[in-house]
């Protein structure tokens, strides 16, 4: 298990809690909106519209290591909620604040409250790679087949 150091922010809402697993077998942890104080009221996202969503959240994540956040299915499903940047990543040596670009992709305007879920974070390894530049690549099956190349479905 990976330790996630997290801080508020000033004037955050604490009583909405630190990012929580839902089940047992969650991957995701969900994060919720933290509207400032002047602005509680939350947003509404028309559709075609994006907002950065605060989470009044700051994350240290550990070296080796990502934040992925990505969209609620139930969100996208329901509502054409997404994050367009979507998986978004949170770098290990980031320590601003956490926000959320989230759009609304649905056909009707979209309210994002206080205190509402709006994406989830997973906590993913990651591996650096060393760049070496070649003359040339080995060859494949494939080859430089691109979109639809390996076939139909």
């Amino acid at each position: 298990m990976v330790t996630l150091a997290i801080c508020w922010e000033e004037g955050a809402d604490r009583a909405l809690g630190l990012p929580a697993y839902e089940t047992a077998g969650a991957a995701g942890a969900d994060l919720r909106a933290n509207f400032p104080e002047h602005a509680r009221a939350g947003v509404t996202l028309a559709p075609g519209e994006r907002a950065l969503v605060p989470t009044g959240l700051r994350l240290a994540v550990p070296q080796g290591h990502e934040v992925q956040v990505r969209p609620r299915s139930g969100l996208a499903l329901r509502h054409g909620i997404t994050i367009p940047n979507s998986p978004g990543t949170i770098d290990a040596d980031y320590r601003g604040p956490l926000g959320v670009i989230v759009m609304n992709a649905g056909t009707e305007p979209f309210h994002i409250a206080h205190g509402d879920r709006i994406a989830q974070m997973v906590v993913a390894p990651v591996v650096q790679a060393r760049m070496v530049e070649v003359e040339t690549l080995d060859d494949t099956a494939r080859g430089a087949g691109g979109f639809g190349s390996t076939g139909v479905g």
